[in-house]
């Protein structure tokens, strides 16, 4: 059976026990959200969890990190500070401070703010 997800309107397939990123990869999708400093594009990077690279909102829950997410049918993926009403409208966040930023874990709220000098060149 392949799961189908929603990204930015369009249908993404994914195969039982593939994860939110992978799925995403397949797809040909290489990047789902950008650094607040310069708009780098950011996506799958480490693939296990460490890097914080590949946030996403999954079902409105915001921060995830993509590569952990197991894929389910029927999920809404957004960019990684998406509301659930900016996943129903399409609308998503410019890349400055979104509200609530200071809700989010530490880490992921430095690999963040610090993408733009991370793991990318």
């Amino acid at each position: 059976m392949t799961y189908r997800m929603t990204f930015r309107g369009a249908e993404i397939p994914a195969e039982p026990g593939q994860s939110v990123g992978a799925a995403l990869v397949a797809a040909g999708i290489l990047d789902w959200r950008t650094t607040r400093k310069e708009g780098r594009p950011r996506g799958l990077f480490c693939g296990i969890g460490v890097c914080y690279d590949c946030l996403i909102t999954v079902d409105g829950a915001r921060a995830e990190r993509a590569c952990l997410i197991p894929a389910a049918d029927g999920m809404r993926l957004g960019d990684a500070l998406d509301t659930g009403d900016a996943l129903e409208t399409g609308d998503g966040p410019d890349t400055g401070d979104a509200p609530g930023d200071d809700d989010r874990d530490g880490a992921a709220q430095h690999a963040e703010e610090d993408g733009d000098d991370a793991a990318h060149p």
